[in-house]
């Protein structure tokens, strides 16, 4: 069956190229609205993460489970459209992709935190609690991905919302790339990084990583969907370069979260 979000803004797929693709996409635990108007969009979701066709999907905002949203979108009450019986990043995951997930956060019936899709083989998973004050749950997921016979560290991230609390999580985000990662090993850093203000790039910039852009594409904004003009969502890199940086959009991708997937390409520096 044809995906309804390919498109022709997403390029073909890298599998037989030497880019890696990577996306990074808060999928805002799989539902959108409130009250009556609540609708599931991980079903929707799983169809996005298909067509980006990436080598390495980074997820923020997963479930693991969560009663009440369970409850809620019932098998008896929504029959195919229900409820996914497993954790989100495995419903997620297509065929073939190995599967990281660590929990961030424990709420009332659920968790959820951030995930890591991968078409190639990962190592040990790690998980670094960056909490920073008792009203915000945060964590950085470490996996190791062996691509094409490298070793590129991933590190996927959901920073805080508190120009402070995120400065002093972006700084131990920056000292563990510093200090625990091999240090001629090639690094991602993606996820949503909650930077309004832009202010952040200086701390990463010491730590060696830099934003993937490109000479005619610096700043993508993915914030809000609907009409995006904030650039929260972003891939930082150490020891590879971007050669492309795209975010699909239409009022498809729009409805599927509060953020737009970013998707970019890139090659050994």
């Amino acid at each position: 069956m044809l995906n309804p979000l390919q498109s022709s803004l997403l390029p073909p797929s890298t599998q037989g190229s030497s880019c890696l693709r990577v996306a990074t996409y808060n999928i805002h635990k799989g539902v959108r609205g409130m009250g009556p108007s609540k609708r599931l969009e991980i079903h929707n979701l799983g169809l996005a993460v298909e067509a980006m066709d990436a080598d390495i999907v980074c997820l923020q905002e997963v479930r693991r489970f969560n009663e009440q949203e369970a409850r809620t979108f019932s098998r008896t009450q929504f029959g195919p459209m229900a409820w996914p019986a497993e954790p989100q990043a495995d419903y997620l995951a297509p065929e073939g992709y190995e599967v990281a997930y660590r929990t961030n956060a424990f709420t009332r019936g659920g968790e959820h935190g951030n995930a890591l899709l991968a078409r190639w083989p990962i190592g040990d998973i790690g998980h670094h609690d960056v909490s920073d004050h008792r009203f915000e749950q945060r964590g950085l997921l470490h996996v190791p991905v062996r691509w094409r016979g490298i070793e590129v560290h991933v590190v996927v991230v959901h920073l805080g919302l508190i120009h402070a609390s995120r400065v002093r999580q972006a700084e131990r985000l920056a000292r563990l790339v510093h200090e625990s990662l091999p240090a001629n090993a090639p690094v991602v850093i993606a996820g949503d990084f909650n930077d309004w203000s832009e202010k952040l790039d200086p701390v990463f910039t010491d730590a060696g990583l830099v934003r993937a852009c490109t000479a005619d594409v610096a700043r993508v904004p993915t914030f809000p969907s609907i009409v995006p003009v904030l650039s929260l969502d972003r891939v930082y890199t150490r020891g590879l370069r971007c050669t492309s940086v795209m975010v699909p959009r239409g009022g498809t991708w729009a409805r599927l979260s509060d953020h737009l997937p970013l998707v970019v390409e890139l090659e050994l520096g």
